[in-house]
């Protein structure tokens, strides 16, 4: 089943090689539509050469940016879910919330103009501070009257591939598949369940280690290209890799578990939090427990807990004051 998804940023670091992504593996005969502020029209053009049967639509917008840009107005319409990844990039000494005030105004801009045109749209958000943006998007979609929370989601998608990554490191040639990871989506919001893998548990020492590794690995990629970029390779394919599993439930395909940072939906004390969720036609078809912890990691997610939580706030507030 053919779907339309929209690229939101798709000209910058992580925007051109997850639109490559999402040509390659899109349902036959889907549309892959691309809006950015300049060399659109290039990347289009680039892609369109690859033989895959998606089409691809563009769309460049107005410098400065502007809500309600005509030209993405004409592109949202028709699409079934949107992939943000405008904004700044971080650049080493800055955390993510020192990106909060750029990337907030412009992601309230892209989903209030996207909604009035596409109210029945999903959305993946990958533009940091994500603990923020979330509930910042969530914001401009009930001041519409279309808030759907199945079909918001943070892509969290990058701190579980990490966290494989580095647990399989360890472990090879025994190699897991997903490590779970709750929490949100910086820093020491970042909650690793190490405890819940198969196989033999890692020991105290290397559980905090690889713990600690998970939430600082953005800064590792930061400090490693000196200046030149944060991660851009590794965002672009968790985000392609999560836009893919929530077309897979849209379209019925199948229903994968993911871990994303949502709406609780009541399931929790916090508003929004990264946790397992069961994909479907409808967006979340459930919601799923976050699972036993150990001591260590309910430690972990208590110190997570407060800095979320302000992080929403501060989302929330943002975008009232916008609204």
């Amino acid at each position: 089943m053919p779907v339309n998804v929209a690229v939101l940023g798709a000209c910058g670091g992580i925007g051109q090689p997850l639109s490559l992504l999402l040509k390659l593996n899109l349902p036959h005969e889907s549309t892959l539509s691309l809006y950015d502020l300049g060399g659109v029209e290039g990347v289009a053009a680039d892609l369109s050469h690859i033989d895959s049967r998606v089409t691809i639509k563009w769309a460049q917008g107005q410098l400065p940016p502007v809500r309600d840009d005509p030209e993405l107005v004409r592109l949202a319409k028709g699409v079934d879910l949107f992939v943000i990844v405008a904004g700044i990039p971080r650049k080493p000494g800055m955390t993510r919330d020192d990106l909060f005030n750029v990337n907030a105004q412009i992601v309230l801009d892209l989903v209030a103009s996207c909604a009035k045109v596409a109210p029945k749209a999903a959305y993946c958000i990958v533009t940091n501070p994500v603990n923020s943006t979330v509930p910042i998007a969530a914001q401009a979609l009930k001041k519409l009257g279309v808030y759907d929370k199945n079909k918001l989601f943070g892509v969290s998608t990058l701190d579980v591939l990490r966290a494989t990554q580095f647990v399989n490191d360890l472990r090879a040639p025994t190699l897991v598949s997903t490590v779970p990871v709750v929490g949100g989506h910086s820093d020491v919001t970042i909650v690793p369940l190490l405890s819940q893998l198969q196989g033999a548990p890692l020991d105290a020492a290397a559980t905090d280690k690889v713990t600690k590794r998970i939430q600082d690995a953005g800064t590792e990629v930061v400090k490693a290209k000196a200046g030149k970029g944060s991660a851009t390779l590794s965002m672009a394919a968790a985000g392609a890799r999560f836009a893919l599993w929530v077309v897979q439930g849209l379209t019925g395909q199948s229903n994968p578990i993911v871990y994303t940072y949502v709406d609780t939906d009541g399931k929790h004390d916090l508003p929004f939090l990264a946790m397992p969720v069961v994909l479907g036609r409808q967006g979340i078809q459930s919601r799923l427990p976050l699972g036993a912890m150990t001591a260590y990691e309910k430690s972990v997610f208590e110190k997570a807990v407060g800095p979320i939580a302000q992080n929403i706030k501060a989302g929330e507030n943002f975008a009232r004051s916008k609204l």
